[in-house]
């Protein structure tokens, strides 16, 4: 763990030591703890020093599936999900548990760039802490959520590429490995569908003036982000029905493909069947047969079969099979 201090003349103090940080907390002094992984000393300082309900404690350090917002008396709880992703075919969600009290803010992550930005920017986010718990909230909510753009923008990108490649590629020898791909955003679009929704919410409560502990001059900002967001989440609830179309459409267009080449092979079958029966015919070891003797038998039979197959030709043109 790692604790933001600040001093009554204006300096920091960033410690790690949980008795530095109880003092702290017993002189009433703005802070920001960062929590990381669980251990009993983390524990005991959020009971004891900072008043966290148990069951918040044990909250903190577990995967929560959906996003949530919980009001108490002296602080608030917010779990919000941000994405990591290497590309649209494997989506990650990163949580980030948020406590915002009167005078301190605690977070808990896993891998959470959008925190370690604030870090690294360490000047703006102690300003935002002297104004309050919530500005600091707001400051790593929003860069979330912002994390949620590019993801959006690389998902059109990819799901436009595979439409096309379905048409190009589906019921071809080479479009054997669009299906998987297909399954890959599916997955990954559920995943964000799951989440957007949830969170959307959550950031309405936010914004809307209904949780106390945000004040009325940081509400524009709160709103700022769930418009942000509203976008997200509109986008991100449309990605079910085109990549479920995208399927149906390779789908379509292989059967469609299949049909064409079982056309073929029936057309050939049926260029063929009468051939094989005229060849077959005289292939027979009858010595009655007049045909046989002839001295010209021979280029009849070709003649014959030219002809046949020349009309099979000319009538499957005429239906416009060729």
């Amino acid at each position: 763990m790692q604790a933001y201090i600040l001093g009554d003349h204006g300096h920091v103090e960033i410690t790690g030591d949980a008795t530095a940080i109880r003092r702290a907390r017993e002189r009433g002094a703005k802070l920001w703890l960062d929590l990381r992984e669980r251990s009993a000393e983390a524990v005991e300082l959020l009971e004891h020093a900072f008043g966290i309900h148990p069951l918040v404690i044990e909250d903190l350090w577990l995967d929560t599936s959906s996003p949530k917002l919980d009001r108490f008396e002296r602080y608030l709880y917010v779990v919000i999900h941000g994405v990591r992703a290497a590309g649209p075919r494997k989506l990650d969600l990163v949580e980030l548990d948020l406590i915002l009290g009167d005078d301190f803010v605690i977070t808990q992550h896993h891998d959470s760039r959008s925190v370690q930005a604030l870090k690294d920017d360490l000047d703006r986010s102690l300003a935002l802490l002297r104004r309050g718990p919530a500005w600091l909230g707001h400051a790593l909510i929003d860069r979330v959520i912002d994390r949620y753009l590019p993801i959006i923008a690389d998902f059109d990108d990819e799901i436009d590429r595979i439409e096309a490649e379905v048409i190009e590629r589906a019921g071809t020898r080479v479009g054997r490995d669009l299906v998987p791909v297909i399954f890959a955003l599916k997955r990954s679009s559920q995943k964000l569908s799951r989440i957007v929704g949830h969170q959307l919410e959550i950031l309405r409560r936010l914004s809307d003036g209904e949780v106390e502990r945000i004040p009325g001059e940081a509400i524009p900002y709160f709103r700022d982000v769930f418009d942000h967001f509203a976008r997200v989440t509109e986008r991100a609830e449309s990605y079910d029905d085109v990549v479920n179309n995208t399927l149906a459409a390779y789908l379509s267009v292989q059967s469609n493909r299949m049909n064409e080449t079982v056309k073929t092979l029936t057309l050939m079958s049926t260029f063929m069947l009468p051939l094989s029966f005229i060849a077959s015919l005289y292939g027979m070891n009858f010595r009655a047969m007049p045909e046989t003797q002839w001295e010209h038998g021979y280029l009849y039979v070709l003649t014959l079969m030219a002809t046949v197959a020349l009309s099979i030709v000319f009538f499957f043109r005429r239906k416009g099979w060729l």
